[in-house]
C-alpha cells in the first residue's frame, strides 16, 4: 500500500512527487496470480463532522466529539470546523482515489480491503471513512465521484509526473481494470486534456477495441501536447468508454518556464527579522519573511497525506496533520491556481516547508495558506499569514520559496505570486 505501518513520511506518497505509473507487481510476483489481497488499506483520516452529534439519539453519545470541539473553540477556529471537514475530506479522497488506483493498475492482484469505507469510533478515534458510522455519505465526495475510481471497471492512466512546463510532452500508458459482467466489444476509449474551463486542448481515441473481462488490460500508449502558457494552470486527463458510465480523471499542473521572481524596490525579503526588517516596517514598508523551514520550532511533522488512522492509537506517526486549508480567491494567490484544499501541486512546497504555531497572535489572525491540525491538538498552524507591524506590513512564508527555484516550478510560482501580493 501507498502508506505501511510506521512509514510515516517515507512512504511513496509522501516521499516521492506525484506519479501514477507504480504497482506492486515486485511484491506480489512470488505468489499466483490472483493470489493476493492488499489488507487493511486505506486509513485516510478526516476532521471530525461534528453535525454527526446530533445523530446519537439512543444509548451511546459521541463525548470524543465534545471534547475535539471545545479544543477547536477553546484556540479560536470553532467557526472553522466545517472548512476543516471539507478542506480535510478532499484530500482524504484523493488519498483514497491514489490507493484504490495503484491497487486495480497492478497486473495479477487479487483484490483490496478497505480499513474502512466509515468511521470507526474506537481505537482512538478513526475518522477514517468516506461514510460516517451511521454508513451516510459525508459531504464531501459524492458515491458518483467514488466509482470513477472505485468500481467494476476503471480506466487508468499511468502517468510519470503531474507538474509539466509549458509547452512540454506528456506520454502516458492507458489500462483499463475490465472485472465487469460481460466482454466489450468494438468500443471506442477516448481521452481529452481539458483546461479549468472544461475545453480540450488535445483529444485522441483508441478504437475498435475488444475489452474481454477478468483481467487489467493495456491499451496502449498515448501522447498529450501541453499547450504553452504564460499563465500557470490547471488541466485535467480524462478517460473513458465512449456510450458507458465508465470514465476516470487525473489532475495536472502546467507552468510557464520563467516567471519574474526577484522583488520590487519597495519590497524586502528577508529569512531573518533582523535590525533592517524591523527599520523597513518601522518606516512603513513591506517586508517578505522567508525563514528556511528547519528554522520553525515545534515539532510538527507536516506530510502530503491526511493523517494515518489517528495520531493517539499510532504513537503520534507522522504527518500530525490533515492538509491545507486556503482561500483560491485571495489577491495573495491570483498567480497561483488551488482550490480551497490540499492537489497534487502542493506537494512540492509541502514537502519543504513546516508549519508554524500561531496561538500566541491574536485571535483573529487567519493564515493565508493554513494547516489543518489533528483535532487531539487543534492548533492554529500556517504556512502563510500576514499582518501590520507598526505602520509597515508583514508577511511570513514557512515554505521554501527561496532554494533551487529553477527545478522547483510550483515554488517558483507561489514565489511569483506572493511578491506581486
Amino acid at each position: 500500500r501507498i502508506q505501511g505501518w510506521g512509514e510515516g513520511l517515507r512512504s511513496i506518497i509522501n516521499s516521492q512527487p506525484p506519479r501514477t505509473d507504480f504497482d506492486w507487481s515486485k511484491g506480489i510476483a512470488k505468489f499466483p496470480p490472483g493470489a493476493t489481497i492488499s489488507h487493511e488499506i486505506g486509513q485516510w483520516c478526516v476532521y471530525p463532522n461534528f453535525d454527526e452529534i446530533a445523530k446519537y439519539t439512543g444509548v451511546l453519545q459521541p463525548m470524543n466529539f465534545h471534547i475535539f470541539r471545545d479544543f477547536l473553540n477553546a484556540n479560536h477556529m470553532g467557526d472553522q470546523a466545517s472548512e476543516f471537514v471539507m478542506a480535510s475530506g478532499k484530500l482524504q479522497t484523493l488519498c483514497y482515489k491514489e490507493e484504490i488506483e495503484s491497487a486495480l493498475r497492478t497486473p495479477g492482484m487479487g483484490g483490496f480491503q478497505l480499513l474502512d469505507l466509515h468511521d470507526f469510533p474506537g481505537q482512538g478515534t478513526a475518522l477514517v471513512g468516506v461514510l460516517d458510522p451511521f454508513w451516510d455519505s459525508k459531504p464531501y465526495v459524492s458515491p458518483a465521484e467514488f466509482r470513477r475510481f472505485c468500481n467494476d471497471i476503471v480506466p487508468l492512466a499511468r502517468l510519470p509526473k503531474r507538474i509539466v512546463s509549458s509547452g512540454a510532452t506528456l506520454k502516458a500508458a492507458i489500462e483499463l481494470y475490465q472485472f465487469g459482467p460481460r466482454d466489450l466489444t468494438n468500443s471506442v476509449v477516448q481521452w481529452e486534456l481539458q483546461n479549468s474551463q472544461g475545453k480540450a486542448v488535445d483529444s485522441g481515441a483508441l478504437s475498435d477495441i475488444e475489452l474481454p473481462r477478468g483481467r487489467l488490460l493495456p491499451l496502449g500508449n498515448i501522447t498529450v501536447k501541453i499547450p504553452e502558457v504564460s499563465v500557470a494552470q490547471k488541466l485535467r486527463l480524462v478517460v473513458g468508454i465512449r456510450d458507458t458510465d465508465y470514465e476516470n480523471d487525473w489532475d495536472l499542473w502546467v507552468y510557464p518556464r520563467e516567471v519574474p521572481v526577484d522583488p520590487p524596490q519597495d519590497l524586502l525579503i528577508t529569512d531573518q527579522l533582523n535590525d533592517r526588517a524591523l527599520s523597513v516596517l518601522d518606516q512603513g514598508g513591506k517586508v517578505m519573511l522567508t525563514p528556511h523551514p528547519d528554522s520553525i520550532a515545534g515539532d510538527i511533522a507536516l506530510g502530503f497525506t491526511t493523517v494515518f488512522w489517528n495520531t493517539a492509537w499510532t504513537k503520534n506517526q507522522a504527518p500530525h496533520t490533515l492538509g491545507i486549508l486556503c482561500d483560491p480567491d485571495h489577491a495573495a494567490l491570483n498567480d497561483f491556481p488551488t482550490e480551497y484544499h490540499t492537489n497534487w501541486q502542493w506537494w512540492e512546497l509541502i514537502h519543504r516547508a513546516s508549519p508554524m504555531v500561531l496561538d500566541e497572535l491574536p485571535s483573529d489572525v487567519r493564515p493565508l495558506v493554513q494547516v489543518i491540525d489533528t483535532w487531539f491538538e487543534a492548533r492554529r498552524l500556517g504556512l502563510v499569514f500576514e499582518g501590520k507591524v507598526g505602520s509597515g506590513k508583514l508577511l511570513v512564508c514557512s515554505m521554501d520559496i527561496t532554494h533551487d527555484l529553477a527545478t522547483r516550478p510550483v515554488a517558483r510560482q507561489m514565489r511569483h505570486s506572493l511578491i506581486n501580493y
